[in-house]
């Protein structure tokens, strides 16, 4: 009787929950963006609200058939391990099938293709039937390294751990040119187009005087949460986490907050990184140990003291070029050099692609959007104190439990200063 109860209370909060994660979200762009951004979007947003009803009409669906809710560890292992082989060959097959349609030297490209034509649509019905089961089995673990870490009430997680692999929307960024600061992060079509996005990048910071970036993402915190679908395992168990913590904390005052100020994006970004890391780690460990990555023994990390190179070439540090970077495009705008900065930030793009990074554009908007993930110092996130502060606190708090609690009623970047001096 208490097991039906406990059910019944569950379903009733996941409707109340999806009510208020609806409204105010982390993943989605502001209602109150500026709406002269939107002249240049409004045929191409993302629909937010058809895609949560359709979801979460197969999320129940899902839930009825109870998925790998009685599956051992074992048989869950290898519903995981196809799903991702499966994932792996469609990619694959959609990259050979690319191929023979732009060979030249194919007179019949339909006829060619036909073989991997059919097994891709073979792989689509396979996929349909697994992914539903994988992606239960992951939110049950996920789940599980939540409790074990103490971010429970009632018993559970809430709201309950629920996501879908999907094709995510693109996101629009803008940032004035003036100074690195997000004003507006539209969602757009996922289908989009290379050259689309190069044409409303254009369009948008020619008619308005900013600076315009589109970028891809790799989760949305909507509810259910949208992941990217992925064959790293690793990288899944992090995002769906990272995405489920912003479910959390929009249930409190931070999350509500999300859109008050560029701090409490950080604040948000920073903290669900962290978290979102933790847990994945957790995750991997209990359920994939196969995945752990080994330790570096003391051998390992010793530099080789003969060398048939006495003078090898430094090795080229990412994170160090884009914290230099985003301090000297911000020194420069603070000086009102736009121009000069812009300029920079170009030559500095193309260092990092002879680096073998190979970054579209890298303007005000880059370092708006990428700026906000401060989990580690250092990167595009430049000399902003307030990931430095987020990063403190947890420093300071005895588990990720501890931490999460904290930050969650933080609602200001002053306010979390005060409680990381009151913890010291």
């Amino acid at each position: 009787m208490i097991a039906k109860w406990s059910g019944r209370i569950v379903r009733f909060l996941f409707v109340c929950l999806l009510a208020v994660l609806l409204i105010t979200n982390s993943g989605k762009p502001s209602l109150n963006f500026d709406e002269k951004v939107r002249f240049f979007t409004r045929q191409i947003e993302f629909d937010y609200v058809n895609w949560t009803l359709n979801t979460v009409l197969m999320k129940l669906s899902q839930t009825a058939l109870g998925g790998g809710r009685y599956l051992n560890q074992t048989q869950q292992s290898k519903i995981m391990n196809d799903f991702l082989l499966l994932i792996e060959e469609q990619r694959n097959i959609r990259d050979q099938i690319i191929d023979i349609y732009a060979d030249p030297n194919q007179p019949q490209a339909e006829i060619s293709a036909l073989p991997l034509l059919a097994r891709q649509k073979e792989i689509q019905k396979e996929l349909q039937h697994i992914s539903l089961f994988a992606e239960n089995i992951l939110q049950q673990q996920v789940s599980f390294v939540i409790k074990e870490s103490g971010l429970i009430q009632l018993g559970q997680p809430l709201p309950p751990v629920q996501y879908h692999t999907t094709s995510l929307p693109y996101a629009l960024i803008i940032s004035p040119r003036e100074v690195i600061q997000q004003d507006s992060n539209i969602s757009l079509l996922p289908d989009l187009t290379l050259d689309q996005m190069v044409a409303l990048e254009k369009q948008v910071e020619t008619g308005l005087n900013v600076s315009a970036l589109v970028v891809p993402v790799g989760g949305i915190g909507v509810y259910p949460t949208m992941v990217m679908e992925s064959t790293n395992l690793s990288w899944l168990a992090e995002v769906i986490s990272h995405e489920w913590i912003h479910n959390y904390l929009t249930l409190h005052p931070l999350g509500i907050l999300y859109d008050a100020n560029p701090e409490m994006r950080t604040i948000n970004e920073t903290t669900a990184s962290i978290a979102g890391i933790e847990l994945g780690e957790q995750l991997i460990a209990q359920y994939h140990p196969e995945l752990v990555p080994p330790e570096l023994t003391e051998n390992d990390q010793e530099t080789p003291r003969n060398s048939l190179n006495e003078n090898p070439e430094p090795v080229f540090d990412y994170r160090a070029a884009m914290h230099e970077t985003r301090v000297t495009a911000d020194s420069l705008l603070a000086l009102g050099k736009i121009d000069e900065a812009e300029k920079y930030m170009e030559e500095r793009r193309l260092l990092f692609i002879q680096n073998g990074y190979s970054i579209r554009r890298l303007n005000q908007a880059y370092f708006a959007f990428y700026g906000a993930y401060a989990d580690t110092p250092g990167g595009a996130a430049g000399e902003d104190p307030v990931g430095a502060a987020v990063r403190n606190l947890r420093a300071q708090s005895e588990n990720l439990a501890t931490f999460i609690r904290k930050i969650s009623w933080v609602t200001s970047y002053e306010k979390l200063l005060q409680i990381i001096n009151t913890s010291k």
